[in-house]
Formats: C-alpha cells, sequence, structure tokens
C-alpha cells in the first residue's frame, strides 16, 4: 500500500491509499480516498463528499479518469471510500500507459456537507440507500459476497432498499445456539423471496442457514439425550436413598436385636451366678452336717 501526504479540506485531513496490486482484489489496482487523524474529530463527526481519481504518466497525460457517481458519506465507522477495481493491472501493463513504470495518481475532492452524524442519514452504496448505522454491515456483505447483487431486479429505490434491510436481517449474526426456531423460520420463507422475486445471489446464505439449522436439531437431540441422562441419574439416586433409608432400617433392627440377645444373656449370667451361690452354699452345708456326724461318739455293742 502507498499513502499520500495529508491534505486539509472541510474541517480536516485527507490523504489517498493506493494498492498497487489490489485490495481484497488481485487483479486490478484499488484506490481509496481517505480521512486522516480521526481521533482528532469530534465524537459523531460526518463529510459528504464527491471525489475523482485520475491516473496521468510522467507527461501528464490523463490515461484514465474514475468517477465516484454520487456523493458518499465519510464517517468514524467508515473513514475511507474508493474503487477496489480502478483499473485491471493488465491494462497497466499496456505499452504506453506507463512512462518509466511510473505513474502518477490525481484525487479531487469536494466537501459538500460537514456536521454531526444522527445515524438516520443514508447514502448510496452499489445502488443502495444503506443507512449510516448499516455502513459496517454492508460492506462487509459486499467484500465476502461480491456478486451478492449483480442479478437484482428490481429497480426502484424504495424496494431495493427493503430487500437490502431484509437482506441484513436475514444474514442473522448471531451465533446459532441463540437464534430462535421462528426466526430461522422466517429466514428460511423469506430466502425464497430475496432469491425469487428480488435476484440476489445467495448460495452462500442457504448454506449458512442449513447449517444452522443442522446445528439446532443437533443441539436439541443432544439436549434430549442430556435430559435423558439426567433422568437417569434423578432415578439412581433416588433406588441409592431408597436402599440407604433399607440399609439403615436393617442396621437398626440388628442393633436392637443384640441389644436384646445382650440383655437375655446378663439375665443367664444371674440365674447362673444365683444358682452357683445355692450350689456353694449346699455343698457347704452338706460339708457341715458331715462334720458333725462325725465328732458325734460310737456307742459300743453289748
Amino acid at each position: 500500500m502507498i499513502t499520500s501526504p495529508n491534505i486539509s479540506s472541510g474541517g480536516c485531513e485527507w490523504y489517498v491509499e493506493v494498492y498497487p496490486k489490489g485490495k481484497d482484489i488481485e487483479d486490478h489496482l484499488s484506490l481509496y480516498l481517505c480521512v486522516a487523524n480521526l481521533e482528532s474529530l469530534r465524537i459523531g463527526w460526518k463529510r459528504r463528499a464527491s471525489f475523482s481519481f485520475a491516473l496521468l504518466n510522467q507527461s501528464a497525460k490523463e490515461l484514465s479518469k474514475r468517477n465516484e457517481s454520487s456523493i458518499q458519506l465519510f464517517c468514524a465507522q467508515f473513514s475511507g471510500r474508493g474503487m477496489a477495481k480502478a483499473v485491471p493491472l493488465k491494462g497497466l501493463q499496456e505499452k504506453g500507459f506507463m512512462e518509466k513504470n511510473k505513474l502518477i495518481v490525481k484525487v479531487e475532492a469536494k466537501v459538500v456537507d460537514q456536521g454531526e452524524a444522527t445515524g438516520n442519514e443514508t447514502f448510496d452504496y452499489n445502488g443502495f440507500q444503506v443507512l449510516y448505522s448499516q455502513v459496517i454491515q454492508v460492506t462487509r456483505l459486499f467484500r465476502d459476497h461480491p456478486d451478492v447483487a449483480v442479478n437484482v431486479r428490481p429497480n426502484n429505490q424504495l424496494v431495493k432498499t427493503a430487500y437490502m434491510n431484509l437482506l441484513l436481517i436475514e444474514t442473522l449474526n448471531k451465533p446459532p445456539h441463540s437464534i430462535t426456531e421462528t426466526e430461522l423460520s422466517n429466514a428460511q420463507s423469506e430466502f425464497i423471496e430475496l432469491t425469487g422475486a428480488a435476484g440476489f445471489k445467495l448460495d452462500w446464505l442457504k448454506t449458512k442457514l442449513d447449517d444452522i439449522s443442522f446445528e439446532r436439531k443437533k443441539a436439541n437431540a443432544d439436549g434430549s439425550r442430556v435430559q435423558e441422562l439426567e433422568g437417569q441419574i434423578k432415578n439412581l439416586k433416588a433406588e441409592l436413598d431408597e436402599e440407604k433409608v433399607k440399609s439403615a432400617a436393617e442396621d437398626l433392627s440388628v442393633e436392637q436385636t443384640v441389644s436384646e440377645l445382650k440383655d437375655e444373656l446378663n439375665k443367664e449370667k444371674s440365674k447362673y451366678d444365683t444358682c452357683a451361690a445355692k450350689v456353694l452354699w449346699l455343698e457347704h452345708t452338706v460339708s457341715n452336717l458331715r462334720a458333725k456326724q462325725n465328732k458325734k461318739p460310737k456307742l459300743s455293742p453289748h
């Protein structure tokens, strides 16, 4: 890219950008008029200007001239306007077009209006009246799909503008998961009108709508599978909780049985201890009686 020195006009500075090998295109010389030092301008600034480019050789002979067909709006969102296909590179190589392999670019610009942008202004973009707020979106649309409006049939400016607004809406510039079923259905219906009645070339948009539709179906299927798995997990948790309750009840029952057996064992031990004491007493009593019996004098026989 080659840039020119700045020049002042209409309360701001301007410069020219020259792309010898083209900008976003490979077989043309590209020329753009741009506003310089944007940071020095007030918020909401705008300029309307008409301009033309002329190519001269070193002898100042005019070889080609391109005029912008209408007054163009310059603003913070769109600070450069020009021609991506100013001159075919093949034409520059023809004999006699350039002297000593040099070329002079002459630009004539006239600022016709300057002020603050409100966002409601419109300007001509490839035959479409476009709102100031739509500049970036429209520029991206024509950059990515330069032949989108080649076969557009309506000549009425209001109809063309209405179709362009519809197209900007239907490009669905947001993530697929955030697009509702209604938005997708409307876009698919209006796609038919844009390609049929209006004549827009929208193969790329059909592919996008098909992809979004597929993603939504996939997301719905994934969502159903997730819900199914969540349901299974919920059921398993319920079963686990039920088993825990049963297990706790069984543990309580076992503990109660063990407690009852201990009580019975203690009772039996108590009975045993009492019985053993009685046996010991009886044995002691018998022993005493025997001792007494043995102490009695024996009777002699007559």
